[in-house]
């Protein structure tokens, strides 16, 4: 069965920084578009960074662009978001998604991924 393992969420202050991972198995890792998706108190889930399976192409929302960097290694089928200059309103549930045939169009959708992680909660203090 496909799974992916979302870590590294915690309690931080602003102007730290988290590592998250995501570790999938189950599927054939690199053929997979990868994103980040957060979804916090009282809000609808959101896009926040994306990057295509050739590894080539990253893709950011404008609040985190800057600040957040996605990569991946295939060999090890995991996908990182690395955070800095956290802030508050960073503060969510963050979620892994992977899909095999999504179009550049839709990568910031998330009701075209097929796959999602449980999810790693973050919380930024001021």
């Amino acid at each position: 069965q496909v799974q992916l393992v979302e870590s590294g969420g915690g309690l931080v202050q602003a102007g730290d920084s988290l590592r998250l991972s995501c570790t999938a198995s189950g599927l054939t890792f690199r053929r997979y578009s990868v994103a980040w998706f957060r979804q916090g108190p009282g809000t609808e889930r959101e896009f926040v960074a994306a990057m295509r399976s050739s590894g080539g192409h990253t893709y950011y929302t404008d609040s985190v662009r800057g600040r957040f960097t996605i990569s991946r290694d295939n060999a090890k089928a995991t996908v990182t978001l690395q955070m800095n200059s956290l802030k508050p309103e960073d503060t969510a549930v963050y979620y892994c998604a992977a899909d095999s045939g999504l179009i550049l169009s839709s990568i910031r959708s998330a009701v075209a991924y097929d796959y999602w992680g449980q999810g790693t909660q973050v919380t930024v203090s001021s």
